[in-house]
């Protein structure tokens, strides 16, 4: 970092990036691999922005706002675990447990055939739906697989034109793309719902593995990642917002505006060859002064959000074997053996305690027994439901002694994928040639997930070292559609997945 000599406090890199979360991170290690000097703020104490966590007190642990997930799809995500020597904590998963009201559980798991048929056997056995539900599911993903689009892009209409039974919508579809989506099946782009599919569970045999970091998300961020751009030598400046961005107006010289400069709440200004925004969209609007990038602006207020629960309860004894478990029929939907899953020794939950998270998504819809919403129902009242619907299924729960529990509601988790959503997602490339925009919610032809946002940072920083000509293949190849794939699953053109 250098320093200009008229000012104190102004100095100067050759990249800057704004915001520390995963696109941040992704966008300053791709272009500090390329022998770029790169310059990280953030205005938390802490990397990791929404996928982040928090310190919980009575227990020790640093716990994750919400359990993240990745899948064998999210091939991005995966390259920049590989290159900060965090691939060794994602573990693979062999099958998913989905479990009835009934409690009977269903594995969900590779047979031997060849994709896309290899997940149909387990599907065809899940116990919770009838024969006749069964053929109507069959033919739904048939249709799904053979229509890459659908006017309005509105699956819930898709839904109603294969005649899907509200009671298998309620049991199959639903649990599937609320989870993966975080939105109500009336709110969701058909697109998306498809690629979840698609891309995740039919195209390749290995696309739908879940994949569980085997530590918090606190060491993935404190040391593993911090230790990757550290090693690149990226400068992170942590408890350091940035209050405004700084453009030059159109000349006769430059044909064109370019950022010069930003300035930091504390009152320095940093000048840089090269910018990258990667902050939500409710933040981009207060970077700029109303008259600059409107259009960019405007789109970012266009987005909704949907928020996720997680129920963290630390019990005195196992409760079971089970590493996760898909909950059917319940408000509960994802279980997490969280002492089971972190066998990376980073936590100090004390001796004898068992830990798990219960995820809800698109929390809004979390109902009381009197159907009032989850904004009226306190935390006690949402954990005592949490865990009387896990004595329901296993019957330990009702002889451990809960030690503490924690209700967390990020209210704004995820951008909801709306219909016809990609209208209103930016590139990451702005008009304004050195300026860069990053984040899950800029156009990277995935919903908000963790891939998502590692793939919006890869390809700001893919737009910058093409523009400065070094190397500029940082995308990882996505996995090979099967032969058997490539017939049955149609595609209409370069923009379906």
């Amino acid at each position: 970092m250098t320093a200009d000599s008229s000012d104190p406090n102004r100095q100067t890199q050759q990249v800057v990036v704004v915001g520390g979360g995963l696109a941040g991170i992704a966008a300053a290690l791709a272009i500090a691999r390329q022998g770029l000097r790169v310059s990280l703020y953030e205005s938390r104490p802490r990397l990791g922005g929404r996928a982040s966590f928090v310190e919980d007190r009575a227990s020790g642990d640093l716990i994750d706002n919400c359990q993240h997930v990745s899948m064998g799809c999210c091939v991005n995500f995966q390259q920049l675990c590989r290159w900060a020597d965090a691939d060794p904590h994602l573990v693979e998963e062999s099958r998913l447990h989905f479990i009835a009201r009934d409690g009977k559980v269903n594995p969900l798991r590779a047979a031997w055939l060849p994709a896309p048929m290899h997940l149909l056997p387990s599907f065809l056995s899940l116990s919770y739906l009838t024969l006749s539900e069964k053929g109507r599911l069959m033919l739904g993903l048939r249709k799904l697989l053979q229509t890459p689009r659908m006017p309005g892009d509105d699956f819930a209409e898709f839904l109603k034109l294969c005649r899907q039974p509200e009671s298998l919508i309620e049991r199959f579809w639903k649990p599937v793309l609320v989870s993966a989506l975080s939105e109500d099946l009336e709110r969701i782009s058909y697109r998306y719902a498809r690629q979840v599919f698609c891309q995740g569970f039919f195209e390749n045999r290995q696309g739908w593995t879940v994949q569980l970091l085997n530590c918090s998300l606190g060491y993935f961020y404190d040391h593993l990642l911090t230790s990757a751009l550290t090693r690149h030598q990226v400068e992170i400046h942590l408890n350091d917002a940035v209050k405004k961005i700084e453009i030059t107006p159109p000349d006769s010289v430059s044909q064109g505006s370019r950022v010069c400069s930003l300035k930091l709440a504390s009152g320095k200004i940093i000048t840089a060859a090269d910018f990258v925004v990667a902050v939500p969209p409710w933040r981009v609007g207060s970077l700029f002064e109303p008259d600059v990038l409107t259009n960019i602006t405007s789109q970012a207020a266009q987005f909704e959000t949907a928020p996720i629960a997680s129920v963290h309860l630390w019990f005195d004894r196992p409760i079971t074997t089970l590493r996760h478990a898909v909950l059917m029929d319940r408000v509960s939907q994802w279980m997490f053996n969280r002492t089971a899953i972190l066998t990376h020794q980073d936590q100090s939950t004390p001796a004898g305690w068992s830990c798990y998270q219960v995820v809800i998504s698109n929390a809004r819809e979390l109902k009381n027994e009197e159907g009032e919403s989850a904004g009226r129902k306190s935390s006690e009242q949402i954990i005592e439901q949490v865990v009387r619907e896990l004595a329901e299924i296993w019957p330990e729960v009702k002889h451990a002694e809960l030690k503490h529990a924690r209700l967390i509601t990020d209210q704004r988790a995820v951008f909801s994928p709306l219909p016809m959503i990609d209208q209103i997602r930016p590139h990451q490339q702005t008009e304004i040639p050195n300026l860069q925009l990053a984040g899950d919610w800029t156009e990277t032809g995935w919903p908000a997930t963790m891939e998502g946002a590692v793939r919006s940072g890869f390809l700001a920083a893919r737009n910058i070292l093409r523009q400065r000509g070094l190397p500029s293949e940082i995308m990882a190849s996505e996995l090979p559609a099967g032969k058997l794939s490539r017939i049955l699953i149609a595609r209409s053109g370069p923009a379906d997945l």
